[in-house]
């Protein structure tokens, strides 16, 4: 997912076009243009077509890293054996 600003997220996948927005129709918010697939009229984003397309390009290389795990934690007092009375 790629965040577009506002709210909006739109899927890396499904992201076709970014279009810069120019002249006074930029301002307020309204930065660039973002065209996606199934959805007829652009989303208005209020981040740039640079910031959208870093973002882009680690959504598509974080399934080839692959999940990151956190390390397994062992706990001495959970699994070593209980002490024995030698009486």
């Amino acid at each position: 997912m790629v965040f577009l600003g506002f709210g909006k997220y739109a899927r890396a996948d499904r992201i076709y076009a970014l279009e810069p927005i120019t002249g006074n129709e930029r301002g307020s918010g309204r930065r660039t243009l973002v065209w996606v697939e199934g959805i007829v009229e652009p989303i208005v984003a209020s981040r740039t077509q640079e910031s959208i397309l870093e973002e882009m390009a680690e959504a598509v290389e974080a399934p080839k890293r692959g999940r990151s795990r956190r390390p397994v934690l062992r706990h001495p007092q959970l699994f070593d054996e209980a002490p024995t009375d030698a009486t």
